[in-house]
């Protein structure tokens, strides 16, 4: 018996289905298709997705959007996420310990200065007496970022700079709970950046510009008077 979900080969029990599923995608070099999937497991292409699609919301895995430079449909890639390997319990912690803080008073201001302290900490520090000019601070701010699990993108070279993040670490706690998450990040950029004698600042961030992405703008030059108030998105 075969449906959408069926898988026609010989039955064997999900979990083991699904680790291998997992297992293939950690052997990957990069994304990997569903059909791709399918073939090296063996599994129905939509049996595939279906396990694909569950080790995406357990954490183990994200989806990726293909880029395409011509015309057609992009595809939905899958990868593996690297880290621990349960990470279940480290969403619900993030949900519930976001959730207590937004019932606070003024939970976006509270979360921006938790941001910048710890972006304050967790950035790569200059030394004493060091120069440190534009690049060096956003070389250092990309790098925290990156080690996050962002995936940042600088550009500064036109009259828009910013860092353009492409994966938010806390994407579905974001979603319910954005004035908090979203501040905090702010703050963790913004506090990063307050480390570096440098001059340049994050000025704002915008949230979900367009699936996927969230943008920081970013101010090069003396401190500008106009930069929204600390915390404020």
């Amino acid at each position: 018996m075969t449906d959408g979900l069926m898988d026609p080969s010989p039955a064997r029990p999900a979990p083991d289905r699904r680790a291998e599923v997992l297992a293939r995608l950690r052997e990957s070099a990069g994304t990997v298709g569903t059909s791709r999937i399918a073939e090296w497991t063996g599994l129905h292409v939509n049996t595939a997705r279906f396990h694909l699609d569950g080790l995406v919301r357990d954490g183990l895995a994200e989806r990726v959007t293909e880029q395409r430079h011509s015309p057609g449909r992009p595809r939905v890639l899958y990868r593996a996420v690297t880290g621990h390997p349960d990470t279940r319990g480290y969403r619900w912690l993030a949900e519930m310990l976001t959730g207590l803080v937004s019932t606070l008073d003024d939970a976006g201001p509270a979360a921006a200065e938790a941001g910048r302290r710890w972006g304050g900490h967790l950035v790569e520090r200059s030394a004493p007496y060091e120069r440190v000019g534009v690049d060096d601070a956003l070389a250092r701010l990309e790098q925290m970022l990156d080690t996050a699990g962002f995936r940042p993108e600088l550009r500064v070279d036109d009259d828009d700079p910013q860092v353009r993040l492409r994966h938010c670490p806390f994407g579905e706690v974001a979603a319910q709970h954005p004035d908090v998450v979203c501040r905090l990040h702010l703050g963790l950029m913004q506090g990063a950046l307050a480390e570096q004698p440098a001059p340049v600042e994050v000025r704002s961030l915008d949230p979900l510009v367009e699936p996927g992405l969230c943008v920081a703008r970013l101010h090069l030059g003396p401190p500008d008077p106009a930069t929204r108030s600390p915390g404020g998105l």
